[in-house]
Parts: structure tokens; C-alpha cells; sequence
């Protein structure tokens, strides 16, 4: 891999999965990623996938709060 690094990961990039072995024992697999960063997380079950597209976030109702976020810090801190 050391010789061929730049070649190695030309045909990864083109989709093809690569193993890496050492003494004739895979010791990695280098793949393609699978999309993003969400999309792996969700392939491996530690994120769900959104329920809604990224459009629909602008229909959601702003807010006011009651109070500032340095009085709900200084009520967290035990300060009034």
C-alpha cells in the first residue's frame, strides 16, 4: 500500500472497496463513505432518518421566551 497509495485511493473513490491485508490477514477495508455523516449514522442505527425535508423547517413558529438566556444561566447557577 505504501507504492500504490495514490492508486489505491483513485479506485476507491471510482466505488470500488479495497482490503488491506498484512501477512495474508485482512487487517482494514477501505470503501467508499455512504453519503454523508447522517446517512452513516443512520446505516448504523445511532441516528433515525428525518421524519421531514429541510424545507419544512421554515414553517415551524418562532418563539419569545419569558426570559433571557442569561437570566435562565444565572437561574441554572442558583443566582437571582
Amino acid at each position: 500500500m505504501r507504492n500504490s497509495s495514490g492508486e489505491i485511493l483513485r479506485a476507491v473513490a471510482a466505488g470500488e472497496t479495497v482490503q488491506v491485508t498484512n501477512h495474508g490477514q485482512v487487517a482494514a477495508v477501505i470503501s467508499p463513505p455512504l453519503g454523508g455523516s447522517i446517512d452513516w449514522l443512520v446505516a448504523q442505527g445511532q441516528a433515525r432518518p428525518p421524519r421531514r425535508g429541510v424545507a419544512d423547517l421554515s414553517t415551524i413558529r418562532r418563539r419569545t421566551a419569558k426570559w433571557t438566556s442569561a437570566e435562565l444561566v444565572n437561574d441554572a447557577r442558583g443566582r437571582w
